[in-house]
């Protein structure tokens, strides 16, 4: 990727992106893979139109592409980690909260820089703002589980 063509939202001044930067590329890339899932546009178009259409000077446009591109890359290894914590079958799990434990688990596989608890937060904070009145908990409880699995050795008490 040629980054002197991205527009990608400056790290902060310790060289770290800006978590708000991030929790926008975190918002835009569930709202992505939600339209994915009604739609038959490619993934490349999908983020096309996202980065044309939004205001990206304050989004990490380089972590949207990857969790853009990763989750809908990597979706069904991503199923077959979230089933066995599922309470019915995938294709019951309401589309938004199933883009956000998707996004979770893909964080929680891939993003070791990104500790287990942020991305379980970010999560929770996701389906409390676009989904429904319970969701929140179906996604705390989802990528809760999943992160003794994937984050074991983060999780272990000092």
């Amino acid at each position: 990727m040629n980054t002197s063509e991205d527009s990608t939202a400056q790290p902060a001044p310790s060289g770290k992106p800006k978590a708000g930067d991030r929790r926008r590329a975190r918002a835009l890339a569930m709202q992505g893979l939600y339209q994915r899932h009604f739609s038959k546009s490619s993934i490349t178009d999908i983020e096309s139109e996202f980065i044309v259409d939004n205001d990206m000077s304050k989004v990490d446009t380089a972590y949207f592409r990857d969790l853009l591109r990763g989750v809908h890359r990597e979706q069904a290894e991503l199923d077959r980690l979230l089933e066995p914590f599922l309470d019915r079958p995938i294709h019951e799990v309401d589309a938004i909260e199933l883009a956000i434990v998707r996004l979770g688990a893909y964080e929680l596989k891939h993003r070791l820089d990104v500790p287990y608890k942020v991305v379980i937060n970010e999560g929770i904070e996701m389906a409390k703002r676009f989904g429904g009145t319970e969701g929140h908990r179906f996604v705390n409880s989802l990528l809760d589980k999943l992160s003794h699995r994937l984050r074991l050795a983060e999780r272990r008490p000092r």
